[in-house]
Formats: C-alpha cells, structure tokens, sequence
C-alpha cells in the first residue's frame, strides 16, 4: 500500500465539488491536489454551454483572481490541508520572450504575482510552463516557513457552492474573439502534426487552452453573444473573421511554412466545431481521425 502516490488535478468543475471524496478514496496514494486551471475554465464552459447565464467574458478576463478561480483554488487548500495533503498552485503560461526585455518583463512580472499569490493562498507548491520560470517560482515559495504550508487550515475560508459557480464579469471584445480564433486554429494545426504543447504568442499552448478557445466561440454563437462594439456574434461573423486570422498567420509565419503545414485542415476542422448545433467533446477525438 502506498507505493505509488501522485497528486490528482482538479480540472473539472465536477471534481471541485468532490474534493474530499477523491482524497479519501485516494488516501494511500494522494500526494495532493493540483489546480489544473485551463481544463476547469474549459469543463467551466462545457458543462453549463447551453446556460444563457454562464456565458464568459474572454479568456483572458478569466484569472486566476476572479471570484470563480480563486474560490476554487482557496477551496482546494482547505480540502487539501484539512487531510494533511499538498496543494499545489496552477501553471503559469507565460514563457521568457527573448527578444522583447520589456515584453519579457512584463510576462516575467505576471508569473511572479501569481505566485506570490500562491504562496500568500497557502498553497504547498506550484508548476511553470518553462524551465526559466522555475527561478521566479522559487523564489516566491521560498518565503514559506518550512517545506509546505499544511499547517495553514485555512478556517477562515468559507467557500459555498454558488462560490464555485459565480461567473466572472467582464466583456467580450473582438480582440478576445480573434485571439480565440487565431490561437485555436495555430494549435490545432500543431496537433494535427504532432506536437501536443506550442509556444504561440509568448504563452504556451496545450489542447486545454486550445479547448477554451474553441468552445467560448461555439458558447457565444450558440447564445447570440455581442461584443463591446455592439455586433452580434454570428457563424457568418466568425467565419469571415477566421479567414482574416488565417491571412494574418500566413503572412507572419510566411507562406511556404503556411503551405506546407495543415492549417486548411485545422480551419476547417475547427470551423466545424464553434458550428455544430451540438457540442463536440474534446477536439482530440475529432481530430485524432486525421493523423
């Protein structure tokens, strides 16, 4: 017995109302919990899709600040610590941009708040999504007292269901709509070839980032969503605005690399799945018949 332990992700908003449950059933072999922040936004979304009173703003509106999120992570501690196991903080995206100081410190500067965050929650210990964040994560839990934080029960924190299903405030903005569009399609293009973690845009990107893109886009259809400037967000409207993000992406990566890639199949592919009148779901199975 215990010969193996490892620590459970908490990346389904399901899974965040069950906590003690899996740390019990898990009692010899749970090391903790993890805060799998990307795949709850996504389970977020996906469970409640077909809820008019669900509807996100844009994904980068969702942090780890906001009511939703830091009632999540604030309760995974308190489970956590009150069975005497780890819990750890959620990854940080961002990576070093070589080429840009002042962009890198920009970034460098988000993974440090949100760390130092981490640390002042209570949290045990954390993940960066680049070997050149480790410095910054370590320094910020190398404040703690000892080498965790278990003794921190967290009494204080009372977190209710409605806590856990409070939708963050916020716009969507046609920025946030291209973002989507462009980072989905850029990903899914990499999967098809391949490669299951991409660096786009100085943040990595995995199929659960990639998942949040496609299916916030099929939420605000489905729904009729507007955007800050009044448009209504339609199939035609994404449409149209895909094949700019398209353009926009050949023209950066050139068209030789664009050419020689799968970007037609992914457009189309992901096209397909913020259309659908039902929801695909993962867009792992759909593309999975194409490699």
């Amino acid at each position: 017995h215990g010969t193996i332990k490892a620590t459970v992700l908490i990346e389904t908003i399901l899974a965040a109302f069950e906590m003690d449950e899996i740390l019990y059933e898990l009692r010899e072999h749970s090391a903790g919990l993890n805060c799998g922040r990307w795949d709850y936004i996504f389970s977020f979304i996906k469970k409640f899709r077909r809820h008019a009173g669900f509807v996100l703003p844009d994904r980068a509106q969702v942090t780890m600040t906001t009511p939703l999120m830091h009632s999540y992570s604030l309760l995974t501690i308190k489970s956590c610590h009150r069975r005497g196991a780890h819990a750890m903080g959620g990854m940080a995206a961002q990576i070093p941009i070589k080429n840009d100081p002042e962009a890198n410190e920009r970034a460098l500067a988000k993974v440090r708040a949100d760390k130092q965050r981490e640390v002042a929650d209570g949290h045990d210990g954390t993940w960066v999504a680049h070997p050149g964040l480790v410095a910054i994560a370590l320094e910020a839990f190398d404040t703690m007292v000892g080498d965790h934080q278990i003794e921190r029960q967290r009494d204080d924190v009372q977190i209710s269901a409605s806590d856990l299903l409070q939708v963050p405030e916020g716009t969507i903005t046609e920025e946030g709509v291209r973002l989507n569009v462009n980072v989905g399609i850029q990903y899914l293009e990499s999967w098809l070839r391949g490669l299951g973690c991409v660096p786009i845009y100085n943040l990595m990107e995995d199929a659960a980032t990639a998942e949040i893109s496609r299916s916030q886009l099929w939420q605000w259809v489905h729904h009729g969503a507007s955007m800050t400037d009044g448009r209504k967000l339609t199939s035609a409207l994404v449409a149209q605005i895909q094949q700019e993000e398209l353009a926009k992406v050949r023209t950066e990566l050139g068209a030789e690399h664009y050419d020689s890639g799968k970007f037609e199949l992914a457009g189309q592919l992901f096209h397909k799945m913020t259309n659908n009148p039902g929801f695909d779901e993962f867009l792992t199975l759909i593309a999975y018949s194409y490699i």
